[in-house]
């Protein structure tokens, strides 16, 4: 662009500012931009574009407003609840989590039971509260489940009319199964029978129990000493092409995999262990997978300052030793979350900071669009404890749970609108 040498003379000091504004906006890198203080870089431009979150974005804010509409879904008997897990299925929430009728918490106590709630999506309304599915010592026609807590649910939907709902049957502090029984939509009935869970192994399939987890595990150079408790289907189900993954989890044994199950829903298969480092004494993955394909898990740890770790894989079989890295800074020892809705990743991650004093009274729900830039969408601060969240999408909104109110009772709400997202 020439201008006459005289130029400076046609103009006043206003004029000049505009067309040095001008510059700025249509000469990109120009020093006329730079010295008019703007960003006009690609770089810069990109960035802008890139955010997943508009100017001026209250993240405790918007954390407050989701929490001002959950509601509580357990029964008036229920004195503590905790670890929900949900299946959407036309206008309901079928809600299951581990409960007792004696006090706040869970504990290894016989009184933990597993029990569904039902809500209505469209009025929130609490149709069925804490059915029992499991208990201690319960008989069934088939089965009579041991003395000792039932706890761990995780539901799925299995064809048209049912729902399986899995769930850990624990013996007085130590040998567990993996048990899993039906229900069905139409009568809203479970099942008079319990099955048992198979584990398909490098060893063979076997009932899903810890040993033969361990066993597996240890065949391929696993080093910590086998736990006889403690394993638990723990992420929730996910699909991609087609085919249904789960993490699961031994806690005590530190101990995770990455692992399908079958379309008949009753045998697990482990496709990958990840442990390493085992010093960092990883457990409760949450696994998805990255727009290269790539697999990503963001681990719990018990070691250090127990801040969370993540692992990769090319194929879900085989590993990289887990690492600490940036994005997460000051977490502590609690249930992560990681989904993917539309073309957004959510990771969600308990923070160490204390509201009044309370334990896991924070949360951070972060996004990005490629798994490694991540902006602050949610953080959920509450002295009633905001903990082991689970977020679900389906029809046009993403739901949640939480164990609230510092594990007395289950909270089910809505997180967002998708179309309005």
């Amino acid at each position: 662009m020439v201008f006459p040498q005289n130029f400076s003379s046609m103009v006043d000091a206003t004029k000049m500012t505009t067309i040095v504004i001008l510059l700025a906006i249509f000469v990109p890198g120009s020093q006329a931009g730079e010295a008019a203080g703007l960003s006009t870089s690609p770089a810069a431009a990109g960035t802008k574009d890139a955010s997943l979150l508009p100017d001026g974005w209250d993240p405790v804010r918007a954390g407050d407003q989701v929490m001002a509409r959950l509601i509580s879904v357990t029964a008036p008997q229920v004195q503590g609840a905790h670890d929900a897990e949900f299946e959407l299925v036309g206008r309901h929430a079928y809600i299951v989590s581990t409960v007792n009728d004696q006090r706040p918490g869970h504990s290894a106590a016989d009184f933990e039971y597993v029990a569904m709630s039902i809500v209505n999506l469209d009025t929130l309304e609490v149709e069925v509260a804490s059915l029992p599915i499991a208990r201690s010592e319960q008989a069934f026609e088939n089965a009579t489940l041991p003395a000792g807590q039932c706890w761990v649910p995780r539901i799925i939907r299995h064809g048209d009319d049912t729902l399986r709902v899995f769930f850990v049957s624990q013996k007085r502090g130590s040998h567990c199964q993996v048990w899993y029984r039906d229900f069905d939509l139409a009568t809203r009935r479970f099942d008079h029978r319990i099955h048992r869970a198979q584990l398909k192994t490098s060893l063979g399939t076997f009932d899903m129990q810890p040993g033969h987890f361990h066993a597996c595990a240890a065949a391929g150079g696993f080093r910590r000493a086998p736990a006889d408790h403690g394993l638990y289907i723990f992420d929730s189900f996910k699909q991609f092409d087609g085919v249904t993954y789960v993490a699961i989890n031994n806690f005590p044994g530190r101990q995770n995999a990455w692992a399908t199950i079958n379309d008949a829903l009753d045998t697990f298969e482990i496709l990958g262990h990840m442990n390493e480092p085992e010093d960092l004494a990883l457990s409760e993955a949450s696994v998805e997978r990255l727009p290269d394909g790539a697999w990503m898990a963001i681990f719990r740890s018990e070691a250090g300052e127990r801040n969370y770790a993540f692992g990769t894989s090319q194929d879900g079989r085989t590993w990289t030793p887990a690492e600490h890295r940036d994005v997460v800074q000051g977490g502590t020892n609690s249930k992560p979350t990681f989904n993917r809705f539309g073309d957004v990743y959510y990771l969600g991650w308990q923070d160490a900071a204390r509201i009044d004093g309370v334990r896991r009274s924070v949360f951070n729900l972060d996004v990005s669009r490629d798994g490694r830039t991540w902006q602050r969408k949610y953080r959920f601060e509450t002295p009633d404890a905001f903990e082991y969240p689970t977020f679900k999408e389906h029809e046009g909104h993403v739901w949640l749970t939480i164990s609230g109110r510092n594990q007395r009772t289950i909270l089910f709400g809505q997180l967002f609108a998708t179309s309005s997202n």
